[in-house]
Formats: structure tokens, sequence, C-alpha cells
């Protein structure tokens, strides 16, 4: 078991990672002109393809990111802080990529759709016609 004060340490640690991730994220949106009634059009990501291979990978790609990401906080904290280990582990590893395989079709749908209504809107921006 360890001691206290590296429990409450290793928390802590946690604790402002995420905090500071979600300033991160506030602050990006006050730059980009988010206010009280007004939405923040951030701009595009920038990726190597396009359509629906572009799609695809960019959607596993953050699937595969963040089961890694939650696979590491599960195993650091069942491993190191509660020294849990060994079937437990292996049960919070395919239960979490169940988890991922069941949601990753819905990520997908909803990617694409968001993807599809950005470039409406920005076709209607330009005067085209959308496709």
């Amino acid at each position: 078991m360890l001691p206290v004060s590296l429990n409450v340490g290793i928390m802590l640690t946690g604790y402002l990672l995420v905090m500071g991730y979600l300033a991160f994220g506030l602050r990006i949106l006050r730059r980009y002109g988010a206010g009280p009634g007004r939405r923040a059009e951030l701009p595009a990501p920038v990726t190597g393809r396009r359509g629906w291979s572009g799609l695809i990978r960019q959607v596993a790609g953050t699937a595969v990111g963040g089961y890694l990401l939650l696979m590491a906080v599960v195993v650091g904290y069942y491993h190191g802080v509660a020294r849990v280990g060994g079937r437990f582990l292996m049960s919070a590893a395919t239960g979490a990529a169940l988890l991922v395989g069941i949601a990753l079709p819905v990520f997908l749908i909803i990617s694409w759709l968001v993807e599809r209504r950005r470039h409406r809107r920005a076709s209607r921006a330009a005067g085209k016609r959308p496709a």
C-alpha cells in the first residue's frame, strides 16, 4: 500500500492535468470569438486525406488514442495505487475494448453528419449549391 501522501499526490496530478486541459479548451474558444449566445467557428482540422478515408482515419485515430489513454489511467490507478492486478485488469481492458467497439459506429456516423453539415454551410456561404 502506498503512503497517503503519495496517493494524494497522484490524484492531485491527475486532477490538475484534466483541469489544465479544460482551461486550454476554454482559451481556444475565447480566441475564436465564442461568447454568450455565439458559437465559436473553429477552423477545420487540416488533414492529408479527404473524403471517407480521411474521416475513417480520423475517427479510428481518436478511438485508438482514447482507448490507450483510458487503459493508461486504469492500469496506472488499479496497478499503482489500488494494487489490483491480473484478472481485473484483463477484464477492464476487454470491457473497454467492447465499449469502444459499440460506440465507434455511432461516433463515425455523427462525425460524418457534422462534416456534411459543415460542408453545406461553407457551400451556402460561398454561394454555391450544396452537393
